[in-house]
């Protein structure tokens, strides 16, 4: 009896990973716009004005908040709030596979069709200091260059090494973190950005 109602328990739909819910969550959208006839992808260079990562490029999207439906629908909202797309005009294409960058940390994003002339228009200053597009054939071709950063667990001041084997002097597992670039023409596209376009090149490539 018991093991049949833990199969079943176990059969309904769970979480992405241990710790999902509570994570940071975002969404960005990818958006594929026509320029002279090609395809290109969209970016924003984030204002110089604002509080985190002034200056980086980005594509548009922000946290989950809990009053968003879904991803999506925080991704779309995000998208309007900084471009002022209009989401009815939104095509949406699919979804790629989440980033998760850690249990406390995870992206999830989506392929769209914007109308570029709407961006144009409106975008939003005070997120916003300019967009600019990449073609996706030079994507397509671009091979990006990578760099490691080391990353290394730091224990809290209160951290009870009481508890665990070899106290204080407990080995703390170290890793390097891949971090992916892409020159075009002036900018550069670094970061959380690179390692969700580097994915999606490599899936329709």
């Amino acid at each position: 009896m018991f093991l049949d109602k833990l199969k079943h328990q176990l059969q309904q739909s769970q979480s992405l990973f241990i710790g999902e819910q509570t994570a940071f969550r975002s969404a960005v959208l990818i958006p594929l716009v026509e320029v002279d006839g090609k395809w290109h992808i969209l970016f924003e260079v984030r204002s110089m004005t604002m509080r985190k990562q002034p200056g980086d490029i980005s594509f548009p999207g922000g946290r989950i908040d809990a009053s968003d439906a879904s991803p999506l629908a925080a991704a779309l909202r995000e998208t309007h709030e900084e471009l002022g797309i209009d989401p009815n005009t939104v095509q949406v294409v699919g979804q790629l596979s989440p980033y998760v960058a850690s249990s406390a940390f995870v992206t999830y994003p989506f392929v769209a069709v914007i109308d570029y002339k709407q961006i144009i228009a409106g975008y939003n200053k005070q997120e916003v200091e300019e967009v600019f597009t990449v073609p996706l054939d030079w994507l397509l071709q671009y091979e990006p260059y990578m760099h490691l950063v080391s990353i290394e667990p730091v224990p809290s001041l209160d951290f009870p090494f009481d508890k665990i084997v070899n106290g204080a002097q407990y080995q703390w597992r170290t890793r390097s973190m891949e971090e992916w670039f892409y020159d075009y023409e002036q900018y550069t596209i670094w970061g959380l950005t690179a390692r969700i376009l580097k994915h999606f090149i490599e899936k329709i490539r």
